[in-house]
């Protein structure tokens, strides 16, 4: 029976309390509201009552492929991962002797080396899984388009309760995908227990590091500052 020691089981804590935390934190809180990901909400709503006003929508239809094709691309991305997550199982005691010879690594037996693959192939699952419903959303959002109201309506009744469902479908679509690309960075930080449980530590502690300046402290985020996030 596998039994984690008491420094894998601290690491391993410390992985799932700083994913969970960070989510709720993005997601859940008023801090959250200003970051990147909650910003571009606004422009969701924008982009619908900006739809309505065109005649021809062919950026739209544009815009929403876009969305579609790098939704898949990362849905098929997850499904290679997991393969390949999986095809290190068949290789455990091959693998685990290479990783002994190695000065930093910690010893694994076999079982906790296919322990470790196992906790790998279930976030790439996990992704997998959102991606697939982020890439159905914004399905969804396709068929709305095809289906928006005439740009003569577009201050009309129908047109605001469109507006309202196309942006709210969107929005929802790219927390599908935002939720993906956060299990992505994690099984980043994952990978540093390959090596032990200091390294899973810092690995996790860097991921979170580098996820929280993107979403708060990046060009990008300081761009939608009041100033254009331009230096005095």
């Amino acid at each position: 029976m596998l039994s984690l020691s008491l420094p894998d089981a601290l690491a391993l804590a410390l992985f799932l309390a700083a994913w969970i935390g960070y989510s709720i934190l993005i997601e859940k809180t008023a801090h959250g509201a200003r970051s990147l990901n909650s910003l571009m909400h606004v422009y969701r709503d924008q982009w619908m009552k900006e739809l309505l006003a065109r005649e021809v929508r062919i950026v739209d239809s544009q815009v929403t492929a876009a969305l579609q094709n790098g939704t898949a691309f990362f849905a098929s991305t997850s499904l290679i991962a997991i393969g390949g997550a999986l095809t290190l199982l068949r290789a455990s005691d091959e693998i685990v002797h290479v990783m002994g010879m190695l000065p930093f690594a910690v010893p694994n037996t076999a079982e906790m080396w296919q322990a470790k693959i196992v906790g790998l192939s279930v976030i790439f699952v996990y992704a997998f899984f959102k991606f697939a419903w982020s890439y159905r959303l914004f399905n969804y959002l396709a068929i709305m388009v095809g289906a928006a109201p005439p740009h003569t309506q577009k201050d009309s009744e129908a047109a605001r309760i469109f507006a309202h469902r196309g942006a709210r479908l969107c929005e929802d679509a790219g927390k599908q995908f935002n939720r993906g690309q956060r299990a992505f960075f994690f099984a980043l930080g994952y990978l540093g227990w390959f090596l032990g449980p200091i390294e899973l530590a810092l690995t996790t502690i860097g991921v979170v590091i580098v996820m929280w300046r993107r979403q708060f402290a990046s060009i990008s985020r300081l761009a939608f500052e009041a100033d254009g996030g331009k230096p005095d």
